[in-house]
């Protein structure tokens, strides 16, 4: 019996599952306002963004090495005259986006639970480790997914090795996320298909300037497509252009 292309999903979390980028984006907005007497704010937005990407290396993603490189670059723009209060207020920003509740994007719930009656579904996120896990408890999902990896980075190396020791390898697994940069392009470097679900919102660092085409990447508006789609892929078989 011939098997399946795709026996098993993989889905990151941020922007996907649940709301991320909006907490980042409101708090960056509230930094910008408590900086604004160092410079203008296109410019220090600009700033802010420079430093967080020099930092990933150092502090990886998330809101703890959001919060260094906000208090670097109010640190660089004020030549080092920052007031203790607005060092205090920008750790009270971080604090605050480590305890937002979790909001599920609409029919998140629906969809993992109709798939996972199907086939294993793993959650694959970078980030924070202690934040991620919380917000997967928060959000109810965990018992849906066979597998939780939350890794620092996300390469083709890394969807390689989890969909090989969580799957069939990845030539049948698939990937849904809304970041191409993170969730589309090196899933599909390591063999694997790809459903990409664009987010309204999507930090700069995730944009990919050049238009993406393969033949094992497809787009849905909205992740309740997603199971309609890898049926037609399995209906399929080894011939996508169906």
């Amino acid at each position: 019996m011939r098997q399946a292309p795709v026996t098993t999903i993989g889905f990151d979390a941020d922007d996907t599952l649940w709301q991320n980028e909006r907490f980042f984006r409101a708090t960056e907005d509230r930094f910008l306002d408590l900086i604004a007497d160092f410079g203008d704010r296109a410019t220090l937005a600009t700033r802010l963004f420079a430093v967080e990407k020099r930092n990933i290396p150092l502090y990886g993603f998330g809101i703890k090495g959001f919060m260094l490189s906000m208090m670097e670059t109010a640190l660089e723009a004020s030549d080092g005259r920052l007031a203790p209060a607005v060092v205090a207020d920008i750790l009270a920003m971080g604090r605050d986006m480590l305890s937002q509740p979790v909001e599920l994007l609409p029919e998140v719930r629906e969809t993992l639970e109709a798939l996972s009656d199907r086939y294993p579904l793993l959650l694959i996120t970078k980030g924070d480790l202690g934040d991620q896990e919380r917000k997967l408890v928060q959000s109810g999902l965990g018992g849906l997914f066979r597998a939780v990896e939350i890794v620092s980075d996300k390469s083709d190396a890394t969807y390689a090795r989890v969909f090989a020791a969580r799957g069939d390898g990845p030539e049948r697994g698939l990937m849904v996320g809304n970041s191409l940069r993170s969730d589309i392009l090196p899933a599909l470097a390591a063999g694997a298909f790809a459903v990409h679900v664009p987010h309204e919102l999507t930090w700069s660092y995730e944009h990919v300037e050049a238009a993406v085409a393969h033949p094992r990447l497809f787009v849905e508006e909205h992740i309740r497509k997603v199971a309609d789609r890898i049926e037609i892929i399995n209906a399929s078989g080894d011939d996508l252009t169906k």
